[in-house]
């Protein structure tokens, strides 16, 4: 083998894969991510994203995982690295795996945008990872961001999402209500009001975005002024309130579940 093999700590190459995986202004400026681990790697490939560049260690190159994932990519594109080196900059609890770099996707168009999750100030990135898996699930592809949300596409998101970001297409916007207010579906909005109606009420076949907030405060009053209804999830028992991505998690869920009732899919 003819493959790039990198074994100093002061190479630049690794000092840039290093900033990506822990700057997120980093990530932003090139518009690059990591990925971590072999699963995730072969997730987006599989989803036919082109990756940049995939560093491997040198101990692993003959695993049989990890040797399928460099018969498919050109030789230029594979990076083989001293063990001890990835064990100084990967996230990972389990530092021996490869890692790659992908360009970050970018978001549709809003013209093009019928149903779309939106995460204003959502700050844990379990919860946003939870959240895009389950959008998926749910047959959602669109998910919108405000700037000061949790950086989507750091390691803690991307693992938590693991592979969702593959079939996504995402955007952070600067100014999430002046979004809210050019969208031209109905946007629903968990939140406790006098007008809010139970989400099993409510004919969720159309095409609708879901606003969800901040762990501790929820949503901002200026967003709560974009959306068309109000939402709340009955519950039993002495709980006041439910985790973001569970609450993100049932309603998406009702939302298929009404679509695909309507289809004949499911049984009345």
């Amino acid at each position: 083998m003819s493959h790039k093999i990198i074994q100093s700590a002061s190479n630049s190459e690794l000092k840039h894969l290093s900033r990506l995986i822990a700057q997120s202004h980093h990530r932003f400026q090139h518009k690059l991510a990591v990925l971590e681990g072999v699963h995730l790697i072969q997730t987006f490939m599989q989803a036919r994203h082109s990756i940049q560049t995939l560093y491997v260690p040198q101990l692993r190159v003959f695993d049989s995982e990890i040797a399928a994932l460099i018969a498919q990519l050109p030789e230029q594109k594979v990076v083989f690295v001293a063990d001890y080196l990835l064990d100084k900059i990967s996230g990972l609890v389990n530092s021996k795996e490869p890692v790659a770099i992908v360009q970050l996707l970018v978001g549709t168009d809003k013209a093009d945008i019928g149903d779309v999750v939106l995460l204003e100030r959502v700050q844990d990135p379990g919860n946003v990872g939870t959240i895009l898996r389950s959008a998926l699930a749910a047959g959602i592809d669109n998910i919108v961001l405000s700037k000061d949300s949790v950086d989507v596409w750091s390691p803690k998101v991307l693992r938590a999402a693991m592979g969702a970001h593959a079939y996504l297409k995402i955007q952070t916007v600067t100014d999430l209500a002046a979004w809210c207010a050019d969208y031209t579906c109905p946007l629903y909005a968990t939140a406790l009001s006098t007008s809010a109606k139970s989400i099993y009420s409510l004919n969720l076949t159309q095409p609708a975005g879901w606003l969800f907030g901040n762990e501790g405060s929820g949503l901002s009053a200026k967003i709560l002024q974009a959306v068309s209804r109000h939402v709340i999830i009955p519950m039993s028992g002495q709980t006041e309130s439910l985790n973001v991505a569970m609450a993100a998690t049932i309603c998406l869920f009702e939302q298929q579940r009404q679509r695909l009732q309507t289809r004949g899919i499911l049984d009345n």
